[in-house]
C-alpha cells in the first residue's frame, strides 16, 4: 500500500501538468526553453579554454588581440567570424600565413598545424568565438565533417 501511495504522488505533478493543470503557462515556459536552446546551445567551453591556453596564447594572447604586424587578433575579428569553418581548418592544417584582418595584412608567419583532433579543433574555435567580447556563436562537428585530418607525419599545407 505504500508503494502505491508513494508512486501516486511522484506521478500526480505529471498528471496534473499534463491535463493543462498547474500555473498554466508550461506551454510557455516549454515554448522559451525550446527558443533559448536553438538560438543558443549550451557548449562546455572549457575544454577549447585549456586548448588555447596551451596552444594558441603565445601568439594571440590571453585577451585575444594577438601581436600587432606579426599575430592577428582573435577578438572581434572580421577574419575569423566570417568563416568559422576555416578557422576549424587552419587549427587542424595550419596555414601559409597572408590574411587581411580588420583592414591590416598579415603575412609574416604561418600558423603551424596544432596537432589536435577535429573535436579539440571544434572546441577551441567555440571557445574563441565566444571569448574576448566575440559573439560569434557555434560551429558543430556536422558543418566540418567533410574536413579531412591530415596523414600522420603529413607536411604543414
Amino acid at each position: 500500500m505504500k508503494k502505491v501511495i508513494l508512486i501516486l504522488a511522484l506521478a500526480l505533478p505529471f498528471f496534473l501538468n499534463s491535463c493543462g493543470g498547474g500555473s498554466g503557462t508550461s506551454d510557455e515556459a516549454t515554448q522559451d526553453t525550446v527558443a533559448q536552446t536553438e538560438a543558443a546551445p549550451v557548449v562546455d567551453l572549457s575544454e577549447g579554454e585549456a586548448i588555447y591556453k596551451e596552444k594558441c596564447v603565445v601568439c594571440h594572447q590571453a585577451d585575444g588581440v594577438g601581436i600587432a604586424n606579426t599575430f592577428p587578433p582573435l577578438k572581434n575579428s572580421d577574419y575569423l567570424l566570417a568563416d568559422k569553418k576555416r578557422a576549424v581548418y587552419q587549427v587542424i592544417h595550419g596555414s601559409a600565413g597572408g590574411a587581411v584582418v580588420n583592414g591590416v595584412t598579415y603575412k609574416s608567419q604561418p600558423m603551424p598545424p596544432q596537432g589536435v583532433t577535429k573535436e579539440q579543433a571544434v572546441a577551441v574555435i567555440n571557445y574563441v568565438l565566444n571569448s574576448f567580447g566575440n559573439q560569434g556563436g557555434y560551429i558543430s562537428m556536422e558543418e566540418v565533417a567533410d574536413i579531412e585530418m591530415p596523414a600522420p607525419g603529413a607536411p604543414a599545407k
